[in-house]
């Protein structure tokens, strides 16, 4: 059907984000966040949501905006409801499926939750529903667990679409399915999975119900950051159309993958400040995240780095980081001793040596090891072939 697209843009995922954004953002992030919050959740007649945040302290009562949301959701509840009765009476198998799938769309709107999750399920067990109808209940189901942040049903929902998509879903569905697994997977610090997901569907992206274009390659780009090569980073990332088309608007992601790519390492790790200030903070999916995605980040800064030369004096590196060689000995030392990074310090000398792992010695080893499996083999079958 034409228009099933529609399902699975409520609730605003945006709104769970302007509500994380108020609770862990700056105080003028904060601010901004509680503004849009008020007027989309007035704009969706949101009474049973604008009540949760009401009971969790994230807002303060208004008695008048509260009756306001109920007269109004109550009303438009009875008209959808309307519509399902007569749906039974005047039409089609379709059409009465279209229609208690609105009404279960408006319970996810308004943030009666579990009302909805009842209603999708109803339809989805219905006989007549579509294969097309099933998905669209199931975006929509999805998208309400995403929106509460709900691990367990996210994933339920993703492995069923997953098996709908496969059974004939459209172009269209399977793009929106992969843009969404992207967002979730870079909430479950599944990296590699993320960027993967992001270069498959960027030039197609076409799920603004998800987040803007902008904030879609936002969390892309700064997954790939994370897992990609340089090459792949600059051939994938930085000269995507997509990409250079909404870049500017995300400043500090941009800088952190240009200096990474050209080695300006101070910039980089301004860049990185940047990035975890207007981004990882107080991004619902990457928030839990930030102290991983910097260490990393800054692991990969030093080891890309210590690449180029057998032996640096720790001054020259911390000049290169724009820090203090204090704080870079500290960094080293400690990441030298998880295993993350493969050197020497020598403090008495002030000097930094790489120490690589030796790759060809290792594969030379396990063909060696192999050799000796094959003639252990041969062996045994030429004995079986002279009895």
């Amino acid at each position: 059907m034409s228009e099933g697209a529609i399902f699975a843009k409520k609730p605003e995922l945006g709104l769970a984000q302007h509500k994380f954004a108020i609770l862990n953002g700056t105080p003028e992030q904060s601010k901004n966040a509680m503004q849009k919050l008020v007027e989309g959740i007035k704009q969706d007649k949101m009474s049973a949501f604008y009540a949760k945040l009401v009971a969790e302290g994230v807002l303060q009562e208004d008695k008048a905006l509260a009756k306001e949301l109920e007269d109004a959701s109550a009303a438009e509840l009875a008209k959808l409801d309307s519509n399902v009765e007569s749906a039974k009476e005047e039409s089609g198998d379709l059409e009465q499926n279209e229609s208690s799938i609105h009404r279960a769309v408006f319970l996810a709107q308004i943030g009666e939750d579990e009302k909805a999750h009842e209603a999708y399920e109803e339809v989805l067990k219905r006989p007549t529903t579509t294969l097309n109808q099933k998905l669209d209940i199931v975006f929509g189901k999805l998208r309400l667990a995403m929106f509460y942040h709900r691990s367990q049903i996210v994933e339920r929902e993703i492995t069923r679409a997953h098996d709908l998509v496969n059974k004939g879903g459209d172009w269209d569905r399977r793009n929106r399915l992969k843009a969404v697994e992207c967002i979730w997977r870079c909430g479950q610090r599944q990296f590699k999975e993320a960027s993967d997901l992001f270069i498959e569907c960027l030039s197609t992206y076409a799920s603004p119900e998800l987040m803007s274009l902008t904030d879609f390659v936002c969390h892309g780009a700064l997954a790939c950051a994370i897992v990609m090569t340089r090459s792949d980073i600059k051939k994938k990332v930085i000269d995507a159309p997509e990409v250079v088309e909404v870049i500017n608007y995300i400043p500090n992601v941009d800088k952190l993958l240009r200096s990474l790519y050209d080695c300006k390492y101070a910039d980089f790790f301004v860049a990185l400040a940047g990035v975890e200030t207007d981004h990882l903070k107080v991004s619902r999916y990457l928030y839990a995240h930030r102290r991983y995605y910097t260490r990393e980040m800054r692991i990969r800064s030093y080891a890309q780095l210590l690449e180029s030369y057998l032996s640096l004096t720790i001054k020259s590196m911390a000049d290169s980081f724009g820090v203090t060689e204090e704080f870079i000995d500290k960094e080293l030392s400690r990441f030298v001793a998880a295993g993350r990074l493969h050197c020497v310090i020598d403090k008495v000398a002030g000097i930094v040596e790489t120490n690589r792992p030796d790759t060809k010695n290792a594969q030379y080893q396990t063909t060696i090891k192999q050799g000796d499996i094959l003639l252990n083999r041969i062996q045994k079958l030429s004995g079986i072939i002279s009895v």
